[in-house]
């Protein structure tokens, strides 16, 4: 048990970045980014497919980035400069991207689990928080410059950036491909973790990095960019724990993470809009209630008393 929850924290905290890449399309640039169950697989395949050739677990991981930067570079210029839809644009690449994993790959999957990973050199519980971390306080940090604050608001009003002169393609491709990095680089700690790469490994990554956010918006909201992206990375963590626990129970299997997934992010949709809904609700009532009661103001052509 203790041991299923505390791998179940060191799973949560490398898909974090993953749900951190999803934070960035679907959040801050309101972009429909399917890209990302293809970007998954790219990152972990070309991290796994280097390792096995020779090459250092560090540069995997750099080109792992590098691989779904580009995937997510795809995307964008589809949305901005093919003028596709841009959840059209995040199929069409995701479907495109299976191919190209199979290319990477050379076959459904790829072992190295007889090969050295960045596991093997450092402990997990070290390596691990601290990339996290850093990640996240350099994410933090980029999101406070002219270009991550030009990011941020063509989110938020791509008209009103496009009037002081800002190019939001730019951003737009820009924030894309970040988003699809942090994915990629995400997928390649996965394989070196698991000690495997497989063509199917991305299917639905796009709905974990939802819950992922839902999920720690819910427990710690998102007022600032800091606890925006710490929530981020807590809602990771606990969507794992969740998960690890479901799955301790008799009539539940492995292979029903999935209809788990859709359960808990049913539930982090549904449960939020119910409480605004009762509160609401209650609003109403109240103030009904106070303009029953209140008195009525007398009229200003009334008689005097005599």
């Amino acid at each position: 048990m203790i041991d299923s929850l505390f791998g179940a924290v060191q799973s949560g905290l490398i898909y974090a970045l993953m749900a951190l890449g999803v934070y960035i399309t679907f959040r801050i640039l309101d972009f429909p980014d399917l890209t990302a169950d293809g970007s998954f697989t790219t990152g972990g395949a070309i991290g796994t497919v280097m390792i096995a050739h020779g090459y250092s677990p560090w540069l995997s991981i750099i080109a792992a980035f590098a691989g779904g930067a580009l995937a997510g570079a795809c995307t964008g210029l589809l949305h901005t400069k093919g003028k596709i839809n841009g959840l059209l644009s995040g199929i069409l690449m995701m479907i495109a991207l299976y191919s190209i994993n199979m290319r990477i790959l050379g076959s459904p999957n790829v072992s190295i689990l007889d090969q050295d990973t960045l596991f093997t050199f450092m402990s997990p519980w070290i390596l691990i928080p601290v990339m996290v971390l850093f990640i996240k306080l350099a994410m933090d940090a980029f999101l406070h410059t002219d270009l991550g604050l030009a990011l941020r608001a063509t989110g938020d009003n791509a008209k009103m950036i496009r009037s002081f002169g800002a190019n939001t393609d730019t951003t737009t491709i820009l924030g894309i491909a970040l988003s699809n990095g942090l994915v990629a680089l995400s997928g390649a700690l996965i394989s070196q973790q698991t000690g495997f790469a497989d063509i199917t490994s991305g299917i639905g990554i796009i709905v974990i990095g939802l819950a992922s956010v839902i999920i720690g918006e819910a427990i710690l909201g998102a007022r600032t960019v800091f606890w925006a992206t710490l929530s981020v990375i807590v809602g990771s963590v606990v969507y794992r724990i969740v998960v690890a626990l479901a799955l301790r129970v008799e009539f539940l299997e492995v292979s029903d993470i999935k209809i788990i997934t859709a359960a808990i992010v049913i539930l982090a949709l549904v449960i939020p809009s119910a409480r605004r809904a009762t509160r609401q609700k209650r609003l109403a009532q109240r103030r009904s209630r106070e303009l029953s009661v209140a008195p009525s103001k007398p009229s200003v052509g009334g008689t005097a008393d005599a």
